[in-house]
């Protein structure tokens, strides 16, 4: 192939890492502080401030499934401007936001804007990864969202505490406002998936209706994602209860691992593709579980942190990139939206059922039980692959160009 082709560290791609992470830096800087000060703010219940999360979760999952469905139709440029304006005036708004519904509305809006980008900047980056760098590229441009959520949460916080919450707004203010000058030039020089369908993704059943090879890795990455919900929601309580004085460090640890591993893991994925990835991912997953349910040392925190980190920046990257080559170029934003949402529904599911967990047991038993989703994700890839197998007409070898379903 060319080698311009091949290129995958284009300025265009660059760019769009970049307006990724400030689109998720924005979010993260706010989401952590924001449940500490509405329930100082507003004394506020603990359902109230759940609200704003998950209130927030479903305008994004609503946001995404339209936003795919405008992206196979060529408005993509429409609908990026139109998400980041929505996330920057309600972003804007929380300044004037006096009451709890007039904030729960702003977050509202918001999830309604960055549904929509984070559906259309993923999609036009795998748009112009060259096709057998799938993989590697999304798996560096997906370090964005995890520099950004192991920084965001520490800047929301410094700020709030030191300089009080309308700085904290104004700086996030400023953060979506950069994405402006860098997005304008990239939609004029990025073209939207045309409808033709290229000799890729020949292979692929070209229907007019819903993808089916979207399911099994949704429903994957769903499962995944309880644990991580698991996480997000109960880690600071767990450190309370095992005597950890700063739980919430698992994060940081977490996020080196990330960083360390989407890269290789992206080169392993375009060679040999998810069979020799998500398995080996989903024990090492597990391993972090079981490890953070017996810490009591910040040095076993880090242990447990770097273990899940591992598996969970290589599955991310895996699951979206298997997604998005089940589908044809105009379908991407399709892929992404299942992706994110699958993402975001199961973090949502997570907090629900393990907090029930937990309330008759133990933080670190309920991470033991969370292994559990985990187990179920290894018997579904097993089914998947004894079914695959099955059949002749299927590759015995899953590379990182398969179309197979």
């Amino acid at each position: 192939m060319n080698d311009t082709r091949e290129k995958l560290w284009t300025r265009e791609f660059i760019m769009l890492t970049l307006c990724n992470l400030l689109l998720f830096l924005n979010l993260q800087m706010i989401v952590s502080p924001l449940s500490g000060y509405v329930k100082e703010h507003f004394h506020a219940s603990a359902f109230m401030v759940s609200m704003f999360t998950t209130l927030f979760s479903l305008a994004a999952i609503a946001a995404r499934l339209y936003s795919a469905k405008a992206l196979e139709k060529g408005i993509r440029n429409q609908i990026l401007y139109i998400g980041l304006a929505l996330a920057l005036l309600a972003t804007f708004g929380y300044l004037w936001s006096g009451t709890m519904a007039l904030l729960l509305l702003m977050r509202i809006v918001f999830g309604v804007g960055f549904g929509m980008g984070s559906t259309t900047l993923p999609t036009m980056a795998s748009g112009i990864i060259p096709v057998r760098r799938l993989g590697e590229g999304m798996g560096y441009f997906g370090l964005s969202t995890s520099i950004a959520l192991s920084l965001g949460p520490v800047i929301g916080t410094a700020l709030l505490e030191n300089k009080g919450f309308d700085t904290l707004v104004y700086a996030t203010l400023i953060v979506i406002a950069l994405i402006f000058p860098l997005v304008i030039p990239l939609t004029k020089k990025v073209k939207p998936a045309a409808p033709a369908i290229p000799k890729e993704f020949t292979a692929v059943p070209q229907k007019q209706g819903f993808p089916k090879a979207l399911l099994l890795p949704s429903l994957m990455n769903l499962l995944m994602s309880i644990t991580y919900g698991g996480l997000l929601s109960f880690i600071n309580l767990f450190g309370r209860e095992a005597s950890l004085a700063n739980a919430s460090l698992f994060f940081l640890f977490n996020a080196a691992a990330v960083v360390l591993i989407r890269p290789i893991s992206g080169k392993i994925y375009d060679r040999k593709g998810h069979i020799a990835l998500l398995i080996p991912s989903a024990v090492l997953l597990i391993g972090g579980l079981w490890l953070l349910s017996y810490a009591h040392t910040t040095g076993f925190l880090a242990l447990a942190a770097l273990c899940y980190g591992l598996g969970f920046g290589t599955v991310q990257p895996t699951l979206q990139s298997w997604m998005l080559q089940q589908v044809p170029p105009q379908k991407q934003g399709l892929a992404n939206s299942m992706y994110f949402n699958s993402l975001d529904l199961g973090i949502a599911v997570g907090a629900m059922v393990l907090g029930q967990i937990a309330q008759y047991s133990t933080y670190g038993a309920m991470y033991r039980y969370a292994s559990l989703f985990l187990v179920l994700f290894i018997i579904v890839y097993a089914f998947y692959l004894a079914k695959r197998a099955k059949n002749n007409n299927m590759p015995n070898r899953d590379t990182g160009t398969s179309t197979t379903v």
